[in-house]
């Protein structure tokens, strides 16, 4: 391309909610340290979901997580969904969590925490067999996330 040729450039990505997910976890599981760090397996015992166009309960799965050297946590969660109109739909929600030392440790700690006092985002890919599900097949989602005691909520966004 020479320098007067004019590339046109797609627009941004906008955002829409798809839903929110309040997910019960249960206790943390330690593997251990690894040649990337600490091993974890969070399970995933239930929960539910709401937005625009679907709802339903949180049917399990695991968060598998790596806690690095620098305090971050790597975050893979495979989990499943049932919509309420019957369609099962499968979730893999990878992410990030990272914040100042003490922070962390108080949500260790399984305190509530200030969800502005840390971070704790997700990117998340869908499969689903159910027709009237099939619009998931093809979103891509971030999600901005809070970690409880006993779970993680989570607001959904369709990227556009």
């Amino acid at each position: 391309m020479g320098l007067g040729t004019v590339m046109s450039v797609a627009a941004a990505p906008q955002l829409e909610h798809l839903m929110a997910i309040s997910a019960e976890v249960g206790e943390l599981v330690t593997m251990g340290p690894a040649p990337l760090g600490e091993r974890r397996v969070v399970y995933i015992t239930g929960g539910t979901f709401a937005g625009p166009r679907l709802r339903g309960e949180v049917l399990g799965g695991a968060d598998w997580q790596i806690s690095r050297r620098d305090g971050a946590i790597d975050l893979d969660a495979r989990y499943a969904l049932k919509e309420a109109r019957g369609g099962i739909v499968q979730v893999v929600s990878q992410g990030l969590r990272h914040g100042p030392p003490e922070v962390l440790a108080r949500l260790a700690r399984g305190e509530d925490v200030d969800p502005a006092s840390y971070v704790f985002r997700t990117f998340m890919r869908f499969e689903t067999g159910a027709a009237k599900l099939a619009f998931l097949n093809t979103t891509l989602a971030v999600a901005t996330a809070q970690r409880k005691a006993r779970r993680v909520e989570l607001q959904c966004f369709r990227v556009l």
